[in-house]
């Protein structure tokens, strides 16, 4: 009877030293977990995502009124965007952001950052285009080889029309009379030059 309680103490002592060691391989990373598991994003990960998220609202809020309506948003989404231009309070505004963050989850993000990209570049583009044709009028005004120049590189161009308008926006100046003929040559410049941009190799349409 001694030996066989002392066989039975030594084989509970046994059982509960194995219990206490870890499972085999538990102190291999990711052990214990499915590939899936192990290939779920960190917390930083994810706080990085969480951010990234909220400054994409963030950049729907500061788009002008133009940009925004012509972004595909959902009704939700679009709704808390214009909210947020009613939210006054610092602290208000950092809740109201981080709500937009929580939305931003539950749509396509990244079909809303293209289509962000897209309609801020097309307004850079327009732009641009502004500030050369006003520099292009400019320069007609008060250069007269600037023609020429012109032409070289806006073949199309409707070089008898361009004549006449230059002229009659000169005459205009000199009396300093209102600036019709000077605004009329503008919009034809501008209407040239966005024609080339549009049709140009660098354009992306899609």
């Amino acid at each position: 009877m001694g030996a066989t309680a002392d066989s039975k103490d030594s084989r509970s002592k046994a059982d509960r030293r194995v219990t206490r060691q870890p499972p085999i391989g538990a102190d291999a990373p990711g052990a214990g977990e499915s590939s899936s598991e192990s290939e779920l994003p960190s917390k930083s990960e994810l706080k990085r995502q969480m951010h990234a998220l909220q400054t994409l609202g963030e950049q729907l809020v500061e788009l002008n009124r133009d940009q925004f309506a012509r972004l595909d948003l959902p009704d939700e989404l679009r709704e808390a965007v214009e909210f947020a231009h009613r939210v006054t309070g610092r602290e208000s505004r950092r809740r109201h952001f981080q709500y937009l963050g929580k939305l931003m989850r539950r749509v396509d993000a990244e079909a809303i950052r293209t289509a962000l990209e897209r309609v801020t570049g097309e307004s850079r583009s327009a732009v641009t285009l502004m500030h050369r044709a006003e520099a292009w009028r400019d320069r007609l005004l008060d250069d007269d080889n600037a023609l020429t120049a012109f032409v070289s590189e806006y073949a199309d161009a409707d070089v008898q029309w361009l004549r006449t308008a230059i002229r009659a926006a000169r005459r205009e100046r000199d009396l300093q009379q209102p600036p019709k003929h000077a605004r009329e040559l503008y919009r034809r410049l501008h209407q040239q030059l966005e024609l080339t941009f549009r049709s140009g190799p660098h354009v992306d349409e899609s």
